[in-house]
C-alpha cells in the first residue's frame, strides 16, 4: 500500500503533541482514525515509531530517524501545492511571515500594508515571537520567512540569512518626567540606577539589556519583567520605568523620550528562511516589497534615529 502523506501528517502531529488524543484534536480527526492510520504506518515501515506509555508518548530511535524526513516530505508537498497555485501568477498563494514584536511595530506593519495593496489576493499570516522561537517555526515549516535578530543561537541550522537592517538601541523613558540624563546620553551604569522594564524570556532585547548590565558590572533594578513590546512601551509611557529598545519603535510615540546609550549598542536584523526550500513566487514578491520599502524609507529620511539599511533583502 505504501506510506501516505496523511500518515506522515498524523505522525508529525503525534511527535509534536506527544499524545494520541491531543494529536487527533489538533488535526480535527477521530482518535481511532489517527491510531489506525499510525499503526498502518508502523506496519509499512516495519518498526515501532513511538513508545506508548500511560499518559505520555515518546519517540523510539526509529521514530527519531523518521521524523525529520517526514517533516521534509510534508514541507516539500506544501511547497509544491503553493507553486502550482501560483502558476497563473500572483493571483493566489500565501505568505507566512514572522517577526519580533519590535519589528512588527517599527517596520513590518507598513510592509504588510504595502504588500497587501499590491497583491490583495495573497493570503498573509503573521507570527509575532522572539527570534529563537521564530527559528524553530521556520525549521518546522510553520512560517515561510522571518525577520530575526542576529546573531541568535541556532540561526545557522539550515537557514538562509540576509542582513537587512542595523539599528541602534536606546533608552526609552516617559516624556512626561525628567530625563534620565541631562546630557542626552547615558552609560549602562547610569541605566542601572533606574527601574527597568524588560520583555519576557526568549526576546533578544531582554538578553542584550541584561548582558550589557553584566558586562558593566552592575545589577539592574527590574521594575517589571515580562510582556511583549507593546506592553513594555506602555509601561514606560505610564512611568513604571525605563527600557532599552530599538530606535525604530520611537516613531509616532510622542509620550516616549529617547536617550542614547554611550557606548552605543547596536543590533542587526536579518531576513531568514529555510535554505533547503526555494521561495515561492509570493514569498519572493514579499522579499522584493520589503527591500523596496526599506530603501525608499531610508532615502526619504523616514527612519527615526540611527537605522541603516543593509544590502538587499532578497529571498
Amino acid at each position: 500500500m505504501g506510506v501516505t502523506l496523511q500518515q506522515l501528517t498524523y505522525f508529525v502531529a503525534l511527535a509534536d503533541v506527544r499524545s494520541f488524543t491531543g494529536a487527533a484534536d489538533a488535526l480535527g480527526v477521530a482518535q481511532p482514525t489517527l491510531s489506525r492510520q499510525f499503526k498502518a504506518l508502523e506496519d509499512e515501515l516495519g518498526a515501532a515509531l513511538v513508545h506508548r506509555t500511560r499518559g505520555a508518548v515518546t519517540l523510539t530511535p526509529a521514530g527519531e530517524a523518521v521524523l525529520p524526513l517526514a517533516r521534509r516530505m510534508l514541507a516539500d508537498m506544501e511547497a509544491a501545492r503553493v507553486a502550482v497555485a501560483e502558476l497563473v501568477g500572483l493571483q493566489r498563494g500565501r505568505v507566512r511571515v514572522g517577526a519580533t514584536p519590535s519589528l512588527c511595530i517599527g517596520v513590518l506593519a507598513d510592509v504588510l500594508r504595502v504588500f497587501h495593496e499590491q497583491y490583495p489576493a495573497i493570503h498573509l499570516e503573521l507570527a509575532e515571537n522572539g527570534s529563537h522561537l521564530l527559528v524553530g517555526s521556520l525549521l518546522r515549516n510553520e512560517i515561510d520567512i522571518a525577520l530575526v535578530i542576529v546573531p541568535t543561537e541556532g540561526l545557522d541550522a539550515g537557514l538562509s540569512l540576509t542582513p537587512v537592517l542595523r539599528e541602534r538601541l536606546s533608552v526609552a523613558s516617559p516624556a512626561s518626567r525628567k530625563a534620565p540624563s541631562s546630557r542626552g546620553a547615558m552609560t549602562v551604569k547610569e541605566l542601572a540606577r533606574h527601574p527597568l522594564v524588560v520583555p519576557r524570556r526568549g526576546y533578544d532585547l531582554r538578553e542584550v539589556t541584561l548582558q550589557a548590565c553584566a558586562g558593566a558590572g552592575v545589577t539592574p533594578q527590574l521594575a517589571v519583567e515580562g510582556g511583549e513590546m507593546d506592553a513594555v512601551l506602555r509601561l514606560v509611557e505610564a512611568g513604571t520605568g525605563v527600557a532599552v529598545v530599538p530606535e525604530l519603535v520611537f516613531a509616532g510615540r510622542p509620550r516616549l523620550r529617547r536617550t542614547a546609550l554611550n557606548p552605543p549598542l547596536y543590533r542587526t536584523v536579518a531576513l531568514a528562511r529555510r535554505a533547503d526550500l526555494a521561495p515561492s513566487q509570493a514569498v519572493q514578491a514579499f522579499c522584493d516589497t520589503l527591500r523596496e520599502f526599506l530603501g525608499d524609507r531610508s532615502a526619504a529620511g523616514g527612519f527615526v534615529g540611527d537605522v541603516q539599511v543593509l544590502g538587499q533583502a532578497a529571498g
